[in-house]
């Protein structure tokens, strides 16, 4: 019995997220409020505010928070903070998000008030696009009214899934609008592992000092030695003008083994064309590189060509990019 529950209410979630999407691709009306939303966003300098009661108010924080890490300004305000003088907190050049499931939530009286009377943009997140609050919206996004994973009805479960599904794509729409990069959303993630993902491989890598590098026509004597005194088990092989032409590993060593081996020289032995990474690109991509390639050292090239840094996977592993 408990199994058949939780699979009931999981296809019944599943089915409402199903049923806003063919609302979205059918429902001309319902996609152009959605885009205007977004649009509206985009176009007013100040934040968003997100207001609701209940699980309402419990989804409009996490919208909030969403939209504040992805580079779009928010923050809740509960609405009955507000009606003793968190209002104040709300400016004209704010945009309101006012979440209901049946628009007549009698807390948002006082918010849907101060919107009218002192012109700030609101949108509304309701099923009921005539009730009281979508009559009254700058624009009603009317969510089709799916029915709970509650058996009775009555516990918010579907209809919270759509107000959060609807809040993270218009994050993302606003994320995608204003070219919001990885690099931005390390500025809002210092910490932890996503911080730690999203570290770059110019932070994580070995300087010049430490990069094994020989010359074009070195032998292949000093590679070995190279190899093993800088410990990364590779060198780098580089052209006159410092590009980097190539590199030697291990492997390379074993499939080139022959009694003149030490004598020849390094070009003959390298591998050319190895992968490189360049210093901005972000930590994990670096690591998917290494894992999907089967290898243990990047060499960090600058624009030139040049070797600025190598990273090994250890790097990655002991700063938790892993």
């Amino acid at each position: 019995m408990i199994r058949e529950s939780l699979a009931r209410s999981l296809d019944t979630e599943s089915a409402g997220l199903r049923e806003l999407v063919e609302k979205f691709n059918t429902d001309e009306n319902f996609a152009s409020s959605l885009i205007a939303a977004v649009e509206l966003i985009s176009s007013r300098s100040g934040r968003v505010i997100l207001s609701g009661v209940g699980k309402s108010g419990h989804i409009g924080r996490k919208i909030a928070a969403t939209l504040a890490s992805t580079g779009t300004p928010a923050y809740f305000v509960h609405p009955t903070e507000a009606s003793h003088g968190d209002l104040g907190m709300i400016g004209p050049d704010d945009v309101i998000i006012c979440l209901s499931w049946s628009g007549e939530t009698a807390e948002l009286a006082a918010v849907l008030t101060y919107a009218k009377r002192f012109r700030v943009a609101l949108i509304a997140l309701c099923s009921n696009a005539n009730s009281t609050l979508g009559r009254n919206a700058t624009v009603a996004l009317a969510l089709p009214k799916a029915r709970e994973a509650c058996p009775h009805g009555l516990a918010p479960t579907t209809s919270t899934i759509l107000q959060l599904a609807i809040g993270d794509a218009l994050a993302i729409a606003l994320l995608e609008s204003r070219g919001f990069s990885a690099n931005d959303f390390k500025v809002y993630h210092p910490g932890g592992k996503l911080g730690s993902q999203l570290r770059l491989v110019g932070e994580l890598s070995h300087g010049p000092e430490r990069i094994p590098l020989l010359t074009v026509g070195t032998p292949m004597s000093e590679a070995v030695v190279m190899m093993s005194s800088k410990g990364f088990g590779v060198v780098g092989i580089v052209e006159k003008d410092g590009t980097l032409a190539g590199i030697i590993t291990d492997g390379d060593l074993r499939r080139h083994m022959s009694p003149d081996l030490l004598a020849q020289p390094v070009e003959l032995v390298m591998s050319a064309r190895p992968r490189t990474v360049k210093p901005d690109m972000i930590a994990s991509a670096a690591l998917e590189m290494m894992e999907s390639q089967k290898i243990t050292t990047l060499f960090v090239v600058g624009d030139n060509g040049v070797p600025v840094g190598i990273l090994h996977i250890l790097d990655l592993l002991r700063a938790g990019v892993a």
